[in-house]
């Protein structure tokens, strides 16, 4: 059965969030591309609020994507913008006094009383859950924080390894959300669609996509697929938003038009697609995220004592 679009009031399809009741654009602007170093304040600002006004209503970001710099201009682009989005940004510290702190600096940066989704950055080490679960660990300042009001869903995040996320799944906690890679090259190596995606679907747990071009577009530079496969293969997946890093307003029109435009793949044509990047795709050359540390967070490798990238 084809999937009857809703669209939101700017044009672009909506999905649930998992069971959270909110719809969200089946695109969210990711909060690590709009502010790298090419791109000055103002145009970031112009950026997240243009995305807005054509339809992208999902904002990501982190506390610690830029050393703060990404929440501090999203912060400042949703200045009237707030109301028009739902807002998630991610937690690094593992313990409860820590990932209060960074709650409360997030919030500032934000310029919000409220952040929407709460994720947990990076579970990508075998014991980042045991921490979090731990006596005084995160999960308690998440809870706490929802209580108070200060955040309405919490998620979880990671790019590593799908039994890291079975791991925060088996935990007695009814998530709201998971962000986790989704793209064609997942499908044969370690495969986050095939491994975890079953049992967010099960649990009406909101699937947040990412990598959709795998780490720094090896789908497109590399592999040969272009944006539009390779961003339509990931919307066909029964996921909620494919969050897009957009660096360029030709990015955004080219990610906009994707999303306005979208038909999900039927099973022949996703079929046929995994077929053709099979041989390629099987030892994990377009998704290093998986198999080494050159996309993972300094600050998480100092925490778990891992030494610098050179």
């Amino acid at each position: 059965m084809t999937e009857q679009l809703e669209r939101n009031a700017a044009g672009l399809p909506v999905r649930e969030l998992g069971t959270t009741g909110v719809k969200v654009s089946i695109i969210g602007l990711g909060g690590g591309h709009f502010i790298r170093p090419t791109i000055d304040e103002a145009m970031s600002i112009r950026l997240v609020q243009s995305a807005i006004d054509a339809g992208v209503d999902f904002m990501d970001t982190a506390w610690e994507y830029h050393n703060g710099e990404s929440e501090r201009r999203m912060g400042l682009a949703l200045q009237g913008y707030r109301d028009k989005v739902t807002l998630m940004t991610k937690v690094c510290a593992r313990d409860r006094k820590t990932a209060e702190e960074q709650l409360h600096d997030s919030l500032r940066r934000l310029q919000t009383d409220v952040i929407d989704v709460w994720q947990f950055h990076e579970v990508n080490y075998d014991n980042d859950p045991d921490w979090i679960f731990g006596a005084e660990g995160a999960i308690e300042a998440a809870l706490a924080a929802k209580q108070a009001g200060k955040i309405r869903f919490i998620g979880f995040t990671g790019h590593k390894s799908p039994h890291i996320m079975h791991k925060m799944l088996a935990q007695d906690f009814a998530w709201d959300t998971c962000q986790m890679p989704i793209n064609a090259a997942d499908a044969h190596y370690r495969s986050f669609q095939k491994e975890v995606l079953p049992e967010l679907n099960r649990r009406g747990i909101g699937c947040i996509g990412m990598k959709s071009l795998g780490g720094n577009g090896k789908m497109v530079t590399e592999l040969g697929l272009t944006a539009q496969q390779a961003r339509r293969y990931s919307i066909s997946l029964p996921i909620s938003t494919l969050v897009c890093g957009i660096t360029s307003f030709e990015d955004l029109a080219q990610d906009v038009e994707i999303a306005r435009s979208f038909t999900p793949m039927s099973e022949e044509e996703k079929t046929e697609l995994l077929s053709s990047i099979a041989v390629e795709a099987g030892d994990g050359r377009f998704e290093w995220f998986k198999s080494t540390q050159h996309f993972d967070s300094q600050y998480h490798r100092d925490q778990h004592g891992f030494p610098q990238l050179k």
